[in-house]
């Protein structure tokens, strides 16, 4: 029998909501591992421990247990793991000291499996901006977190740095930090680029507020160390940019998409090329990024649609602005999902959202086929109702 909710609507009144959708089917790994034609990252979130005794908003709580074994669902899936970025709250509750802890516990799992793909941010978030913070100050400041990644066998997202925003007066001294970096590291680097709507701090990157004129700064740095670089993930939330970035890379240079709105259309591409992916919302949707991979890699575009494109809805509401809250949503899904029982987060961010948002968070899951119990998560989604009453 189908399982019917009272669930908060705008304008702060109730209505009655159906399950409707059976989830979609886990794809199994096959004996060989999975066979993508993309490579695809989910950036992970963690998992805190609520019977700490702390101060939540402002101490660590990491249930370690649980953190490590939603990594391992995601390799089994195919996906590989971007670590410690801004999905995982780094700088958002998440400070270096517990960075380093989370790069170290999970690349000693990752060092268990060898199909593990893994990659590990590196910023410069120990370094508080300041007026008197320079440019050597930045440059010592990402040496040392590359160093450390780089000591636990680990490859680089090098990420963007709040403290170069806040020090630069104009690209080249952009074009001074990235140079010094890439130039030192051991094997080639994801740059991350990441839009002010996920962290205001970072607004007028590479030295522009405009981002067509800071890409220009961007391409001419990635493309002058070609050989230092994966590729670039940005985070934008603009397929236009993306795109207009994407044909203008060094050919051996791939583009990550980190569009939670629009990454459906950027992975299939089109005549002139396509992007790889380094998405939050993969951590969410991690069964249905996996069986649309292996549609695509299956030269299937159309059935690469069919389960993505449910999804997109879901991803665009968690992602709304206030877009820096969306790893509330995130949470909320793995608590549903039964990743964890509980819905709490470093720095009491469950807070972050409001329960209208949750519950429209809860309707467009089932409509995308990712509650993978839904009698579960429907049981879940009433306690948190609960809590206000209802």
């Amino acid at each position: 029998m189908a399982t019917t909710l009272r669930l908060p609507i705008s304008g702060g009144t109730l209505q009655d909501y159906t399950v409707v959708n059976t989830p979609l089917a886990a794809p199994q790994r096959p004996a060989g591992g999975h066979a993508f034609n993309r490579v695809a990252y989910a950036a992970a979130h963690v998992v805190v421990d609520p019977l700490a005794d702390n101060n939540p908003w402002l101490d660590r709580n990491i249930d370690w247990e649980r953190t490590i074994a939603f990594r391992e669902y995601l390799w089994d899936l195919g996906l590989g793991v971007a670590e410690a970025m801004d999905t995982a709250q780094r700088g958002m509750g998440l400070d270096w000291t517990g960075a380093k802890e989370l790069i170290a516990n999970v690349q000693s799992a990752a060092h268990q499996r060898p199909d593990a793909l893994i990659a590990y941010g590196a910023g410069t978030d120990h370094l508080p901006p300041g007026q008197d913070i320079g440019i050597d100050d930045v440059i010592r400041a990402y040496e040392e977190q590359v160093a450390y990644v780089e000591e636990q066998g680990g490859r680089i997202i090098l990420m963007a740095s709040r403290a170069l925003a806040a020090a630069a007066k104009n690209p080249e001294d952009y074009v001074r930090v990235y140079d010094r970096i890439l130039r030192q590291v051991r094997q080639p680097v994801i740059i991350h680029w990441l839009g002010d709507m996920f962290d205001p701090a970072l607004s007028g990157y590479w030295g522009a507020r405009d981002d067509i004129e800071a890409m220009e700064t961007a391409i001419a740095i990635i493309n002058d160390h070609a050989s230092k670089v994966d590729g670039v993930k940005i985070s934008l939330l603009s397929a236009e940019k993306e795109i207009v970035m994407r044909r203008r890379l060094d050919a051996t240079v791939k583009m990550y998409t980190g569009d939670d709105f629009n990454y459906a259309e950027l992975i299939a591409g089109d005549e002139q090329g396509y992007s790889h992916a380094l998405l939050g919302i993969f951590d969410a949707i991690a069964p249905a990024a996996s069986a649309a991979l292996q549609t695509l890699a299956k030269d299937d575009l159309a059935g690469f649609h069919d389960i993505l494109a449910p999804t997109v809805p879901l991803s665009r509401h968690i992602f709304k602005a206030p877009t820096r809250f969306y790893k509330t949503g995130v949470v909320f899904l793995a608590y549903l999902n039964g990743f964890q029982n509980h819905f709490q987060m470093l720095g009491g961010q469950q807070s972050a959202r409001s329960m209208v948002h949750l519950a429209e968070l809860f309707r467009l899951a089932d409509k995308a086929r990712v509650l993978r119990d839904p009698d579960i998560a429907a049981a879940r989604m009433k306690t948190i109702l609960a809590t206000i009453g209802i």
